[in-house]
């Protein structure tokens, strides 16, 4: 089949399935992409500038602020929205500001008729949509900035990194505190051997959220779609749901079907430095120790996880923590003083986040040394404070920061940085969080073989790996 007729059976709503079959069956995936839009150095040749063809999928509320961050690097030209309730008022801040962009509610859609215009995507939509946006995105040779964490199922990040180095793309997960200080200053501290050989990390986010308080027997039922919403887009991989205004705009992080829970969210915001630096990879060990108002529907009102991650190399095994809920409070050391706090942190995307009682953050113990930090991109201090002060002339310079984290990527697009947080990177810290949320599901503790990949105690959890078997229109993704 050539490249004009599959361009042509993707025309149509109905014939999008056959598209990507066809374009699995002769490879033309790769021709899609327009090597003319590039210039010999592999930047973006587009209307005789230097700056990098975005297309961003979701427009509203975090995608929003996405589409504004990328804007205020000034190395963007804005060539797609996508939005599945486009015009809603959540969009309307992007549209106004940028008008004249082309407008699509089908992700699918807007790669049919603008892939030759694209070289870049930012993907700023719910956790369990991000995979197929993603994979498609990276089989036509596009860049690929997507919001934390990356999908939804522990086999969906497995591609996810696969792709990103089959297809040699740029490839950046959205936790933005990896371009921060506290990125820089955890990778110069481990390189200078102020954090070494630890042992115990204490995680933790007490803030409010979205399902507590919910009490839930079922799923919800069936209210009327609105008329500006495409639901059938908006569910992707999900198995299906009737419509209800408490699964949309943010609701959705309450849910199992949908979202991955406070860990999910915040996780990858507080432990993420830890998890590269000390080279934690994937636990054997995920424990259930405390569920409180566990829930087959929603996530628990409070939740204590243990992680437990074998000797790598020189370094000695370690037992990360996770607490949630707002009353799970961690334990902490004496001498831990004020907490950690980065104005910088945006508050959760409903509920409150107390930055003078208990902000989100974590403690590390390490060899003759214990740490607390906060999250996002807050830096660590030594505790107690005579301890730290002791150690003030013995730190090693930190470099500042070069790009922050959406021009990191915009320049990994250019070739003149690599990304932060790519795929590779991202992968095993949003692989071990998914096991977090397989553990909360089942509620138990599994047993974790790091070669095969497999949880080998609990059937149920383990062919929980692969995610929900997708719908007929959906499952062609997992062969990208």
């Amino acid at each position: 089949m050539k490249t004009k007729n599959l361009q042509k059976l993707a025309g149509t709503p109905l014939r999008r399935r056959a598209f990507l079959k066809g374009m699995l069956a002769t490879g033309a995936v790769s021709v899609l992409t327009p090597r003319s839009l590039f210039a010999a150095d592999g930047s973006v040749a587009a209307a005789g500038t230097n700056k990098v063809n975005l297309a961003c999928i979701g427009i509203g509320n975090r995608g929003a602020e996405d589409v504004m961050a990328f804007h205020a690097t000034g190395m963007v030209n804005f060539v797609a929205f996508c939005d599945t309730d486009m015009g809603a008022p959540h969009t309307q801040a992007v549209l106004k500001k940028f008008p004249n962009v082309p407008r699509f509610q089908d992700f699918r859609q807007m790669f049919d008729k603008m892939g030759k215009d694209i070289e870049a995507v930012c993907v700023g939509i719910p956790d369990f949509s991000h995979f197929p946006v993603a994979m498609l995105a990276m089989s036509l040779g596009k860049h690929v900035y997507c919001e934390k964490p990356m999908g939804q199922s522990f086999r969906q990040i497995e591609l996810m990194m696969a792709a990103e180095k089959k297809y040699n793309v740029a490839a950046q997960m959205g936790n933005q505190g990896h371009s921060e200080g506290n990125y820089f200053q955890f990778k110069a501290w481990t390189e200078a051997g102020i954090i070494k050989n630890v042992t115990k990390i204490t995680a933790y986010m007490n803030g409010h959220r979205r399902w507590h308080g919910m009490k839930v027997s079922d799923y919800l039922p069936a209210q009327p779609i609105p008329a500006s919403l495409d639901w059938e887009t908006w569910l992707t991989m999900a198995k299906f749901h009737d419509y209800n205004k408490g699964y949309v705009n943010g609701e959705w992080r309450s849910w199992f079907d949908f979202g991955n829970g406070a860990l999910g969210d915040w996780g990858a915001h507080i432990f993420d430095t830890a998890h590269e630096f000390l080279d934690l990879g994937l636990p054997t060990e995920v424990e259930a120790v405390k569920l409180d108002g566990w829930s087959p529907f929603i996530f628990p009102q409070a939740s204590t996880l243990a992680f437990r991650f074998p000797a790598r190399g020189s370094q000695p095994p370690l037992d990360l923590t996770w607490y949630d809920g707002l009353h799970n409070l961690p334990p902490l050391p004496d001498d831990f003083g004020l907490p950690v706090v980065d104005e910088n942190i945006p508050p959760p995307s409903k509920g409150s986040l107390d930055t003078k009682v208990n902000p989100p953050g974590k403690v590390i113990f390490g060899e003759g040394l214990t740490f607390k930090g906060g999250s996002h991109g807050s830096t660590l201090k030594i505790i107690p404070e005579a301890k730290a002060q002791e150690m003030a002339s013995k730190l090693p310079l930190v470099p500042k920061s070069p790009s922050n984290h959406w021009k990191n990527f915009l320049l990994a697009c250019r070739g003149e940085e690599k990304c932060r947080s790519s795929f590779a990177i991202a992968g095993p810290l949003c692989q071990t969080m998914s096991l977090g949320v397989v553990a909360q599901h089942v509620n138990a503790k599994l047993e974790f073989n790091r070669d095969t990949k497999q949880i080998t105690n609990h059937k149920v959890a383990n062919e929980m790996l692969n995610g929900v078997p997708s719908r007929p229109d959906w499952e062609q993704y997992y062969k990208l």
